[in-house]
Order: structure tokens, then sequence, then C-alpha cells
């Protein structure tokens, strides 16, 4: 089935871009995750967030995250499991995003290689 385009922005050291896939919005980050860029990271998971229940967050593109990204994806996390809904993390590569692992959230969080595992594991 063919996706949609939620959004498709550029910010300093950062792609954004927010696909649906059926019933699922897969949010791709490329760049860096930092404090200058983590509020548009909450603009376009806020975006995804609204269009559906399900959001898959690929950050295998990711070459650096921060604490403030990662207060930005745990907020959505929280939010999204309280309304019933998921978020799922893909791609996360351990170099580039170790305070997932440096704070245990990576035993919390769904983690899935691929965006296509985090697809599969979600139907």
């Amino acid at each position: 089935m063919p996706g949609s385009s939620l959004l498709g922005q550029r910010v300093d050291g950062l792609d954004l871009s927010a696909e649906q896939l059926g019933d699922n919005f897969v949010v791709k980050v490329a760049g860096d995750l930092d404090i200058v860029t983590s509020p548009a990271l909450d603009e376009c998971l806020k975006n995804a967030q609204s269009q559906g229940s399900r959001v898959v967050l690929d950050l295998s593109g990711v070459d650096f995250m921060d604490t403030s990204a990662l207060a930005v994806i745990v907020g959505h996390w929280k939010r999204l499991e309280a309304a019933g809904g998921s978020l799922a993390l893909a791609g996360a590569r351990y170099r580039y995003t170790k305070t997932l692992w440096i704070t245990g959230l990576a035993d919390r969080l769904s983690l899935y290689d691929s965006v296509e595992a985090a697809l599969t594991a979600g139907r």
C-alpha cells in the first residue's frame, strides 16, 4: 500500500519525514538529535500522533542523540501508551544512540532492527 507523506522538514543538522503506512506512521530521522533539533522532532511526532495511534520512529539515520531528544521520545511514548497506542523505535545504532542504553530505556521501549520488523510486529 503506498504511503502518504505527512511532513518533510530540514532543520540545521536534521532531516525529518513522516509517512503513513496503513495504520502506522513512520517518522524517519537523519542527522543529530540534540537541544537545537529536539523541538522539530517533537513537532513531527505531534503531527504523526495526531494522525494515528501507532508511530514507528526510524532512528537508522541518527548520528548523535542527547538527553533532550530522549526526553521528547519518552514524552511521546508515554502519551501514546496512555492513549492505547504505541511508539516503536527502529534501527537505533548503539554508537549514535547510546543514551537509550545508558538510561535503561532500551529495555523499556520497543526496539526493532528495522522499520519493516517494527511494522510486522505491530500487525
